[in-house]
């Protein structure tokens, strides 16, 4: 688990490409103190497993999937990371849950100073994903912990303070750039359960079925 607060930018020093799967090589200093193989670092907001390290680099499978559903299949040699070691248990908690599943990418629309923030429009390459995003909400934008300004007709905005700008990889992105994007897990899960055992059949019981039988087997009905 991560918390979105990048640690330091990393760049990318080599890709090999199979088909859709990728092994890549990024540079790092800082997420590489008292690395061990295996250990899960999140690169642009994607959870990747360390496969093996030296002095000032480490390596990571991308898998089909991963592939397909992030900005890291349009990574170039230099190209410049967010990184993130995965949260100690006497970590701070500083930003909010963020799991390294990306749900999918976003395009920047427009970029716009608003005083002494900038203020970045995106549109979900999948509508789907506008469901999760609420204003005034958490979202992961390449793996930063970020709030939702707006979000209205397939578009939604968040607002970057100095600091976050000039300590991540988003100070490289414009119009047009595509980043990853990763919901809070609070409303895919929210969704989910409420939508679970919906259906009609045999052996399928409601959600008012079961809060019956509980509040029947508590003596509150």
């Amino acid at each position: 688990m991560f918390t979105g607060l990048i640690e330091e930018v990393g760049s990318l020093r080599r890709a090999e490409r199979r088909g859709e799967a990728m092994v890549l090589t990024l540079g790092a200093k800082k997420v590489l103190e008292h690395v061990a193989i295996g250990d899960s670092i999140a690169v642009n907001g994607v959870c990747l497993t360390v496969t093996s390290y030296e002095r000032d680099s480490f390596t990571v499978d991308v898998m089909p999937q991963t592939y397909r559903s992030s900005n890291l299949s349009t990574l170039g040699s230099g190209s410049p990371v967010n990184l993130e070691r995965a949260l100690a248990a006497n970590g701070r908690f500083g930003g909010h849950i963020v799991q390294g599943h990306v749900d999918g990418t976003a395009s920047i629309v427009s970029v716009e100073q608003d005083q002494n923030a900038v203020v970045f429009t995106l549109k979900a390459d999948d509508p789907h994903l506008m469901r999760y995003v609420i204003g005034k909400g958490s979202i992961a934008i390449d793996g930063i912990s970020l709030t939702v300004t707006h979000a209205e007709n397939g578009h939604f905005g968040v607002s970057i303070i100095p600091h976050t700008l000039g300590e991540t990889a988003l100070s490289r992105k414009k119009a047009g750039s595509f980043v990853n994007v990763e919901c809070d897990i609070l409303g895919k899960y929210v969704e989910h359960l409420l939508g679970f055992g919906q259906k009609d059949g045999a052996g399928a019981k409601t959600f008012s079925a079961i809060d019956e039988s509980f509040l029947s087997r508590h003596g509150f009905a």
